[in-house]
């Protein structure tokens, strides 16, 4: 599945819905709902199960223990602003989880290389033992 596909099926199944919110914006916060919540039902998107994880994982506190992530939107003062910030923090936040890491191969070392790497942990040691307390004997 693209990640682009992701993202526009999970904007499809978002809940908005708008609550007061506290800061700046005078008798208007007092009015007006602005800040934006967002709720996306994980479990309806069908991810597969790396993706699922790493979105719970990075998801945090903000996936709820029915398998929906709750994004607040409040930093700006009207509701359309806050709902495009809450949209664009959810399609990172799926971006994000849908681009797995890559697995390290791991690196192979000939004899030539094993022998010079111990060979220089050796001359670090000695140097470091010679650091010790002069004995005076």
């Amino acid at each position: 599945m693209n990640v682009d596909e992701l993202v526009a099926r999970a904007m499809a199944l978002v809940e908005e819905s708008f609550i007061a919110a506290a800061g700046p914006g005078g008798q208007n916060v007092n009015k007006v709902a602005t800040a934006a919540q967002l709720r996306l039902d994980v479990f309806a998107l069908r991810l597969p199960p790396e993706v699922f994880h790493r979105l719970k994982e990075l998801a945090g506190s903000k996936m709820t223990s029915k398998g929906e992530i709750v994004l607040t939107a409040r930093t700006y003062r009207t509701q359309e602003q806050n709902r495009e910030d809450g949209r664009k923090r959810l399609a990172d936040l799926l971006r994000e989880a849908a681009n797995l890491p890559q697995k390290r191969a791991k690196s192979r070392l000939n004899r030539v290389g094993k022998t010079a790497r111990l060979e220089g942990k050796k001359k670090r040691g000695t140097v470091k033992a010679g650091r010790g307390k002069v004995r005076l004997d």
